[in-house]
């Protein structure tokens, strides 16, 4: 009897094979382009289909006791999950010091899927998973969505985060890391001029203060007098100056310092300009005439 062909079933596909130098029949068939992970089985089964010149057919196939086992082929996927960072992006600055931090981690359609469990979140030297207490894990198309709130404020400053994660075939994503910084305190100001409650004659004042803060600089500052705004003023070091033009009678002054973190701090100064020159209205003096030497009242009106 001899062996005139030689052929194998994977996934509906057939693949003819050929006798080789060794006396063993060769074939390459290509494995399926889906992972094998989903199937019920967790494998494509192969059947082995043989043809003698007699014209009789045996077939083989994951059933034999023999070598059932040996025809259970198992496909991994070769596309990596892919780990996206919604918030705070890198480079945020951020003024929540429990600030939420949202991923996504997804794997290719018909791909094995994420496994959740080797999903890590680290915040500096700090690592968390699904299991973590803050952590809520929700299913999406392809994946799941992660938000961590962290339990313990981050402290003032730069905090380092990476996110890993893998699919079930065991393809590790491509760590995604990033810098942000945490920023709670708004930034300092100090008006030196004009003072809270100045009256004063002239017209022409001069804003003038300090700001600073050591998180979030640089520190822009804004002003509106009697709530127009002043234009645009240089902070130089820390320091600003600018000439304003007030109005005569009560005026509001009000200055805010904002923070890179979008933190303001504002400072309202009431002053009064008063241009009005004193005017007598009247005088007596009593007694007119007065006698050499004794004392005299004198009484002024002035408006």
């Amino acid at each position: 009897m001899a062996i005139t062909k030689v052929r194998t079933q994977i996934n509906g596909v057939w693949t003819s094979y050929t006798k080789n130098s060794n006396g063993n029949w060769l074939g390459k068939p290509t494995a399926p382009a889906i992972t094998s992970f989903n199937r019920t089985e967790k494998y494509y089964p192969v059947l082995v289909e043989i043809t003698n010149d007699a014209g009789t057919v045996v077939t083989y196939d994951v059933s034999d006791s023999e070598i059932g086992n040996s025809l259970k082929l198992q496909v991994y996927e070769i596309n990596k999950p892919t780990i996206v960072l919604v918030t705070p992006t890198n480079g945020a600055r951020v003024t929540n010091n429990k600030q939420p931090i949202t991923f996504k981690v997804t794997d290719e359609a018909n791909g094995s899927g994420v496994k959740t469990s080797t999903v890590s979140l680290k915040i500096d030297g700090n690592t968390f998973n699904e299991s973590s207490t803050g952590m809520v894990k929700t299913a999406i198309t392809n994946g799941y969505q992660f938000v961590y709130t962290p339990q313990t404020a981050l402290s003032n400053g730069d905090h380092t985060i990476t996110i890993n994660a893998q699919d079930n075939d065991g393809n590790a994503a491509a760590a995604v890391t990033a810098s942000i910084k945490v920023d709670t305190v708004p930034p300092s100001l100090n008006i030196t001029s004009p003072n809270n409650g100045l009256i004063t004659n002239t017209k022409s004042i001069t804003l003038a203060g300090t700001t600073n803060d050591a998180t979030s600089s640089p520190v822009t500052v804004t002003a509106k007098l009697n709530g127009v705004d002043v234009g645009a003023i240089t902070v130089t070091n820390g320091a600003f100056s600018k000439a304003l033009t007030a109005a005569e009678g009560n005026n509001t002054l009000v200055v805010t310092a904002k923070d890179a973190a979008g933190l303001t701090t504002p400072v309202t100064i009431n002053f009064k300009i008063d241009t009005s020159v004193p005017k007598i209205k009247s005088v007596r003096i009593t007694p007119n005439p007065a006698a050499a030497s004794s004392s005299i009242e004198i009484e002024l009106e002035i408006e």
